[in-house]
Protein backbone atom coordinates (compact mmCIF):
# COMPACT_ATOMS: atom_id res chain seq x y z
CA UNK A 1 0.00 0.00 0.00
CA UNK A 2 1.38 3.07 -1.21
CA UNK A 3 0.89 5.81 1.75
CA UNK A 4 1.85 8.95 0.00
CA UNK A 5 -0.19 8.01 -2.43
CA UNK A 6 -3.12 7.09 -0.14
CA UNK A 7 -2.43 10.47 1.18
CA UNK A 8 -2.51 12.84 -1.07
CA UNK A 9 -5.45 11.16 -2.21
CA UNK A 10 -7.73 10.98 0.95
CA UNK A 11 -6.32 13.61 2.89
CA UNK A 12 -9.07 16.35 2.12
CA UNK A 13 -11.93 14.06 2.28
CA UNK A 14 -11.06 12.40 5.61
CA UNK A 15 -10.21 16.51 7.06
CA UNK A 16 -13.76 17.51 5.95
CA UNK A 17 -15.29 14.77 7.35
CA UNK A 18 -13.89 14.97 10.89
CA UNK A 19 -13.85 19.06 10.23
CA UNK A 20 -17.71 18.30 10.00
CA UNK A 21 -17.64 16.33 13.01
CA UNK A 22 -15.32 18.38 15.13
CA UNK A 23 -15.99 21.86 14.33
CA UNK A 24 -12.13 22.85 14.68
CA UNK A 25 -9.89 23.24 12.41
CA UNK A 26 -6.95 22.51 14.63
CA UNK A 27 -8.44 19.50 16.30
CA UNK A 28 -9.96 18.15 12.59
CA UNK A 29 -6.11 18.42 11.42
CA UNK A 30 -4.85 16.73 14.10
CA UNK A 31 -7.16 13.77 13.88
CA UNK A 32 -6.53 13.64 10.19
CA UNK A 33 -2.85 13.45 10.82
CA UNK A 34 -4.02 10.63 13.92
CA UNK A 35 -5.80 8.84 11.18
CA UNK A 36 -3.11 8.25 8.34
CA UNK A 37 -0.57 7.48 10.91
CA UNK A 38 -3.01 5.10 12.23
CA UNK A 39 -3.83 3.49 8.76
CA UNK A 40 0.12 3.32 8.11
CA UNK A 41 0.85 1.34 11.54
CA UNK A 42 -2.24 -0.81 11.06
CA UNK A 43 -1.94 -1.83 7.51
CA UNK A 44 -1.81 -5.32 8.53
CA UNK A 45 -5.40 -5.57 9.58
CA UNK A 46 -6.92 -3.88 6.11
CA UNK A 47 -8.42 -6.44 4.62
CA UNK A 48 -9.96 -4.95 1.19
CA UNK A 49 -13.57 -5.98 2.11
CA UNK A 50 -13.95 -2.04 1.92
CA UNK A 51 -12.73 0.92 -0.17
CA UNK A 52 -9.62 3.00 1.63
CA UNK A 53 -11.93 5.83 1.94
CA UNK A 54 -14.22 3.81 3.82
CA UNK A 55 -11.18 2.63 6.25
CA UNK A 56 -9.84 5.97 6.69
CA UNK A 57 -13.31 7.11 7.49
CA UNK A 58 -13.22 4.42 10.20
CA UNK A 59 -10.72 5.34 11.68
CA UNK A 60 -11.07 8.92 11.49
CA UNK A 61 -14.60 8.27 13.59
CA UNK A 62 -13.43 6.01 15.87
CA UNK A 63 -10.33 8.48 16.89
CA UNK A 64 -12.67 11.25 16.91
CA UNK A 65 -15.29 9.55 19.60
CA UNK A 66 -12.10 8.48 21.53
CA UNK A 67 -11.24 12.37 21.26
CA UNK A 68 -14.87 12.89 22.96
CA UNK A 69 -15.07 10.58 25.46
CA UNK A 70 -11.36 11.84 26.46
CA UNK A 71 -12.75 15.18 26.57
CA UNK A 72 -16.74 14.23 28.22
CA UNK A 73 -18.00 16.07 25.34
CA UNK A 74 -21.04 14.64 23.33
CA UNK A 75 -20.56 15.31 19.56
CA UNK A 76 -22.89 18.10 17.38
CA UNK A 77 -22.41 16.01 14.52
CA UNK A 78 -25.03 19.28 12.07
CA UNK A 79 -24.95 18.58 8.91
CA UNK A 80 -26.66 20.71 5.58
CA UNK A 81 -29.41 19.23 3.66
CA UNK A 82 -29.42 17.17 0.66
CA UNK A 83 -29.57 17.92 -2.88
CA UNK A 84 -33.50 18.97 -3.09
CA UNK A 85 -34.11 22.50 -4.27
CA UNK A 86 -36.40 23.41 -1.14
CA UNK A 87 -33.17 22.15 0.71
CA UNK A 88 -30.84 23.89 -0.79
CA UNK A 89 -33.15 27.77 -1.09
CA UNK A 90 -33.21 27.22 2.62
CA UNK A 91 -29.82 26.91 3.26
CA UNK A 92 -29.64 30.61 1.97
CA UNK A 93 -31.43 32.02 5.28
CA UNK A 94 -29.08 31.58 8.10
CA UNK A 95 -31.96 31.78 10.64
CA UNK A 96 -33.32 28.30 8.45
CA UNK A 97 -30.15 27.19 8.24
CA UNK A 98 -29.70 27.26 12.29
CA UNK A 99 -33.00 25.94 12.80
CA UNK A 100 -31.78 22.68 10.45
CA UNK A 101 -28.67 22.47 12.48
CA UNK A 102 -30.36 22.12 15.67
CA UNK A 103 -32.79 19.89 14.37
CA UNK A 104 -30.35 17.31 12.99
CA UNK A 105 -28.40 17.99 16.65
CA UNK A 106 -31.40 16.39 18.16
CA UNK A 107 -31.79 13.24 15.37
CA UNK A 108 -31.41 10.13 17.29
CA UNK A 109 -28.55 7.43 15.70
CA UNK A 110 -28.02 6.34 13.66
CA UNK A 111 -29.87 8.93 11.58
CA UNK A 112 -28.06 11.68 12.27
CA UNK A 113 -24.30 9.73 11.33
CA UNK A 114 -25.78 8.54 8.14
CA UNK A 115 -27.15 11.67 7.28
CA UNK A 116 -23.78 12.95 7.56
CA UNK A 117 -21.83 10.23 6.13
CA UNK A 118 -24.03 10.72 2.59
CA UNK A 119 -23.90 14.57 3.21
CA UNK A 120 -20.46 15.80 3.99
CA UNK A 121 -18.68 12.71 4.03
CA UNK A 122 -20.25 12.15 0.18
CA UNK A 123 -20.16 8.24 0.93
CA UNK A 124 -22.48 6.11 -1.13
CA UNK A 125 -24.98 4.09 0.60
CA UNK A 126 -22.77 1.01 -0.24
CA UNK A 127 -19.74 2.95 1.68
CA UNK A 128 -22.08 3.70 4.59
CA UNK A 129 -23.19 0.13 5.18
CA UNK A 130 -19.85 -1.24 5.54
CA UNK A 131 -18.75 1.36 8.07
CA UNK A 132 -22.13 0.00 9.69
CA UNK A 133 -21.32 -3.75 8.93
CA UNK A 134 -24.89 -3.24 7.40
CA UNK A 135 -26.10 -3.32 3.85
CA UNK A 136 -26.60 -0.44 0.86
CA UNK A 137 -30.19 -1.00 1.50
CA UNK A 138 -30.33 -0.41 5.11
CA UNK A 139 -28.00 2.23 4.34
CA UNK A 140 -30.66 3.44 1.82
CA UNK A 141 -33.28 2.84 3.77
CA UNK A 142 -31.66 4.51 7.18
CA UNK A 143 -30.79 8.03 5.03
CA UNK A 144 -34.26 8.10 3.56
CA UNK A 145 -35.81 8.29 7.01
CA UNK A 146 -33.36 10.23 8.54
CA UNK A 147 -34.34 13.29 5.44
CA UNK A 148 -38.30 12.50 6.04
CA UNK A 149 -37.73 12.96 9.80
CA UNK A 150 -36.04 16.32 9.42
CA UNK A 151 -38.68 17.22 7.39
CA UNK A 152 -41.53 16.53 9.23
CA UNK A 153 -39.63 18.42 12.61
CA UNK A 154 -38.73 21.45 9.70
CA UNK A 155 -42.58 21.15 9.12
CA UNK A 156 -43.73 20.91 12.95
CA UNK A 157 -41.42 23.77 13.84
CA UNK A 158 -42.87 26.31 11.33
Amino acid sequence: MDFEKLYRAYYMKVYSYLMNIVKDSSAAEELTQNTFYKAMTCKSKFKNKSGEFTWLCAIAKNLAADEFRKKAEVSDLSDTLPDDSDFVQELDDKAQALKIHLILHRLDEPYKEVFQLRIFGELNFREIGQIFGKTENWARVTYYRAKLKIQERMDDND
